[in-house]
């Protein structure tokens, strides 16, 4: 069931995001030229300083989920409505917290911004804050629903809701040109849409509406008040690695700069938003794996999801290498390219990044919060030194390459480490030789596909097409006969086999089931 519940959420979201993103370019054309680049900016800039605010979330959703798994698997309703009410109630309080600390803010905006010419710049923002305040009133039914792997519901209603989004806002746009209207729009169906999600889990879960009183056990209540400590730890240093790019980017060099990275920050994102959907869905199916089952069957199901994971993001690293500047110059035009070097290192982190999924999610759904809890702190102190440093000297470029810096420094080793030695008990070696392995095969890829496609003398729309038909075959081939042979290939391939042809069970499926 586990394999089968994973499959129908990564299906649904990969329709549902395919639809999204088709939407978003649309959306963003429309945008662009009615608004212009600095409106571009200004919505980077408040989703990395609200990023900031949000690190008073401090981990306890993520603590209360693992919490979740095993009484969701063991289909402990009593335990399992005593941590939702848990949930509920501490989200409420961030809410306010993220509220008043938004606000807090409201005095200071100016020294964020350098170089821009918007009006209402405190309104802009505090529609931003009302919308991230809002999100968190609805959180613990939508996680509640991943973590029974009913991750499609989800899916279906938000695709809805991002198309009703996306025609109301392009409507806005054409007759007004407005872009507070725009903004409420946004926050209407965001709030629209949190409260069918909560209507369908009252529905579908009536026990959770019980009003028989009873509290949380003081193991529970140790165990999460633990974990929290150290996730605040890994959500601050994961937003002072990851979340501040726009900020350093708009105070040292300018707003309309923060617009442009934009673009590719749109586009990388669509594709990690994109794998996403695979390894979102694939984490909560892993939680119950990890919940009931024994270290070597663990470790069977990690090496197949690895696999996935260096396959995913090998591809769409090649072929967002050899396509997103072609296709933002049909898209928006000349001016809007980058240099090739701010590609490369985005590219490169894109990858890295990417490759620590398969380990993340093991390590996350086997609670290993506090072992690591000071590394996120040694990341973030190098990359803000090192970007703040190289912006000054490469200018965009800096920014990035510190974030790499840090990444290669810190997460990279310890996380394999800590997963190998608790959960596997094996030597971490391994998987850092099947790591070089998989780089070695993925640049030799990107360099195949990369010569041939240099080969195209044919330009604009019809040149973009053809290096993206080259693109997904020649990659695809090359990892198919490098694979093919492999046991954990042979798995992949059977668990598709058996999702379409129902009726046959094979033997690897059922010996290694996620």
């Amino acid at each position: 069931m586990r394999v089968k519940h994973s499959m129908i959420n990564v299906f649904t979201g990969i329709g549902s995001q395919i639809i999204i993103t088709l939407l978003s370019f649309i959306s963003r054309s429309v945008f662009i030229y009615y608004l212009g680049v600095e409106y571009l900016g200004i919505n980077g800039l408040f989703t990395n300083i609200l990023g900031m605010l949000s690190l008073a979330e401090a981990g306890i959703g993520s603590a209360i989920i693992y919490s979740l798994y095993k009484p969701v698997a063991e289909n402990d309703t009593k335990k399992i409505r005593v941590l939702m009410k848990f949930y509920r109630n501490a989200y409420l309080i961030i809410a306010v917290v993220i509220l008043l600390l938004g606000l807090s803010l409201l005095p200071f905006l100016e020294y964020f911004i350098k170089e821009a010419s918007i009006d209402n710049i405190h309104l802009i923002y505090g529609f931003f804050l009302i919308n991230t305040v809002s999100s968190y009133l609805f959180s613990h039914k939508i996680s509640f629903l991943n973590v029974c792997q009913k991750g499609y519901i989800v899916t279906g209603i938000y695709t809805i809701s991002s198309l009703v989004t996306t025609l109301i806002r392009l409507l806005v746009l054409f007759l007004t040109q407005n872009y507070l209207l725009y903004l409420i729009t946004e926050l209407v169906v965001n709030i629209a849409t949190s409260l069918v999600i909560a209507d369908v889990v009252g529905r579908k879960y009536p026990y959770l509406k019980s009003k028989e009183k009873a509290s949380l056990e003081q193991e529970d209540k140790k165990s999460i008040v633990k974990n929290v400590k150290a996730l605040v730890m890994h959500r601050i240093g994961g937003y002072m690695v990851f979340g501040t790019d726009n900020i350093i980017i708009a105070s040292y060099v300018s707003l309309a700069a923060v617009g442009l990275y934009s673009n590719y920050s749109m586009l990388i994102n669509i594709c990690r938003t994109l794998i996403g959907q695979i390894f979102d869905n694939i984490t909560h199916s892993v939680g119950n794996l990890v919940a009931l089952e024994d270290d070597n069957k663990i470790y069977e199901v990690f090496k197949i999801i690895m696999l996935c994971n260096f396959w995913i993001y090998s591809f769409f690293s090649i072929i967002l290498f050899i396509t997103i500047e072609p296709f933002i110059s049909l898209w928006l035009g000349n001016d809007f390219i980058m240099a090739n070097s701010i590609l490369i290192i985005l590219l490169i982190s894109f990858y890295v990044s990417g490759m620590r999924r398969s380990i993340s999610s093991i390590k996350t759904t086997a609670g290993i919060f506090q072992e690591d809890r000071f590394v996120p702190f040694f990341e973030a102190a190098i990359n803000l030194g090192a970007s703040i440093i190289l912006v000054k000297y490469m200018g965009i470029a800096g920014v990035f390459l510190g974030t790499l810096i840090s990444t290669l420094l810190g997460p990279f080793w310890i996380a394999p480490y800590l997963v190998y030695k608790k959960v596997f008990h094996i030597s971490v070696v391994d998987y850092f030789k099947r790591y070089l392995l998989f780089l070695f095969i993925g640049i030799s890829t990107c360099m195949v596909t990369n010569l041939i496609t240099n080969s195209i003398s044919i330009e604009g729309i019809l040149g973009l097409i053809l290096k993206g038909i080259i693109c997904l075959i020649i990659p695809n081939l090359l990892f198919l006969i490098v694979f093919s042979r492999t046991k954990e290939f042979q798995y992949i391939t059977e668990v598709i086999w058996n999702l379409f042809n129902p009726r046959i069970k094979k033997s690897t499926v059922q010996k290694v089931e996620m």
